[in-house]
């Protein structure tokens, strides 16, 4: 059966986690028929996790890389069937430089794209959000404290997304990257990186699916602050 590659499914809002949102509503089982390359995180807020290659693994606070089983929950994630149409060989850069070039080579600013790299990155640093139990605190109280991890010289791949800054609420207005190395003993939401040699693939997309929890009681009742959701990102996410 052929797949849908011009779509990011994104089960519910990054919004929907600033207060404190964070129980699971679809099934690991279930986000993996809609895409097989994401990032997202689990039931109460636990880790940080990142899909490739149609498996879906989790960052934990302590450090450790596994595998998520079908039949976990997430509240929050973004998937899409990977699909490139661009690539390019990357030279050694900043973070800052590599997302400024991508912006001017790509023209994203006002559009949707994955963005993949593969490659050899003279630093990593990344952080994790911590595990949640109820009743649940709020976004920013949540990760006011995360554990951070920091590598060099690591083989791995950065995984995640550009969306116009329009789209603040919904998603990460701008980027939104997660890391997995390749022997599985880093990972986690992207804090810094420094590029040796990696390759880079962009998938554009003009359609942003979103699916949101409309069985959850505590959605349908929560009444969302915009103001508060903006502040509260760019807090927690940057």
């Amino acid at each position: 059966m052929a797949v849908d590659t011009t779509t990011i499914f994104q089960h519910g809002t990054l919004g929907l986690l600033v207060p404190g949102l964070y129980d699971g509503t679809i099934t690991a089982g279930e986000l993996l028929t809609h895409g097989d390359t994401g990032i997202g995180t689990l039931n109460g807020l636990d880790g940080e996790v990142i899909i490739l290659d149609g498996h879906a693994y989790q960052a934990r606070e302590d450090g450790q890389i596994r595998e998520i089983a079908a039949d976990e929950t997430l509240p929050f994630a973004s998937v899409h069937f990977e699909k490139p149409d661009a690539s390019a060989d990357l030279t050694p850069m900043s973070q800052a430089d590599f997302e400024a070039q991508m912006l001017k080579d790509y023209q994203l600013q006002n559009m949707f794209a994955a963005i993949r790299v593969d490659g050899t990155f003279k630093k990593i640093h990344t952080r994790v959000a911590p595990r949640q139990q109820r009743p649940y605190k709020t976004l920013v109280q949540a990760t006011a404290t995360q554990p951070e991890f920091k590598g060099e010289h690591v083989i791995g791949t950065i995984i995640g997304y550009y969306a116009p800054h329009l789209f603040q609420g919904a998603t990460v207005g701008g980027y939104h990257l997660h890391f997995l190395s390749a022997d599985h003993q880093l990972g986690g939401h992207l804090l810094g990186f420094e590029i040796d040699q990696a390759t880079v693939k962009v998938q554009r997309f003009a359609d942003f699916k979103v699916h949101l929890p409309i069985d959850n009681t505590a959605y349908l009742q929560e009444q969302f602050d915009n103001q508060e959701i903006d502040s509260a990102i760019n807090k927690a996410e940057r």
